[in-house]
């Protein structure tokens, strides 16, 4: 053979070889405004399969990026349920700790009833002392594994709670009836892909 056609073959192969591996990254990842998302995510033994991801705007400001996760096998969405789930949010502007037990308390006292409200308010204000400052790139996780509710900065842990009344309150936040945004609930659940 000719070094021209063996150097060209050899091209297509490297080029055929990219391309099922950049085929098979974006397989198991989505991408939303440059923050990837895994597929599938094992957190304490457990699978988790991405049910859907998307943007929030908050007037003018693209704030986050995030992605809704519930246990291998629950493919129906149950956001304020017992399924084990996690929601991970990747923010795109600084925000204050303060701004965020802020936004919390107004959230849920807006989202709840009174008697619901009251119940959990004890463990939103515990929750609201743990919040950190964020900036760009900064990820927060909420997750209930069935158990244990916990908030998460960057992979710490910065809090854990057993009640799973105030883990279906706080993932009501982004994914019950009156979310902070029905556009990105939805997209989150699946509903609109």
């Amino acid at each position: 053979m000719q070094p021209r056609l063996v150097t060209a073959l050899l091209s297509i192969c490297l080029l055929i070889g990219t391309t099922v591996a950049v085929s098979s990254a974006q397989a198991e990842s989505v991408t939303e405004r440059g923050e990837r998302f895994d597929r599938v995510v094992e957190e304490n033994g457990q699978r988790y399969v991405l049910l859907g991801s998307g943007v929030f705007r908050y007037m003018i400001w693209t704030a986050y990026a995030g992605a809704y996760y519930q246990l291998e096998g629950e493919r129906e969405p149950q956001p304020l349920s017992d399924v084990p789930r996690r929601l991970e949010l990747a923010y795109f502007h600084e925000i204050a700790a303060d701004d965020f037990a802020e936004a919390t308390e107004k959230t849920l006292n807006d989202s709840l009833t009174l008697y619901e409200f009251n119940q959990v308010k004890e463990n939103m204000a515990q929750l609201n002392q743990r919040y950190r400052d964020v900036v760009p790139g900064d990820r927060y996780l909420l997750s209930w594994d069935g158990e244990q509710l916990r908030l998460a900065l960057n992979g710490e842990t910065l809090y854990e709670d057993s009640s799973a009344e105030f883990a279906s309150a706080m993932f009501g936040i982004w994914l019950g009836e009156r979310p902070l945004g029905e556009e990105f609930r939805d997209a989150l659940l699946g509903v609109d892909k």
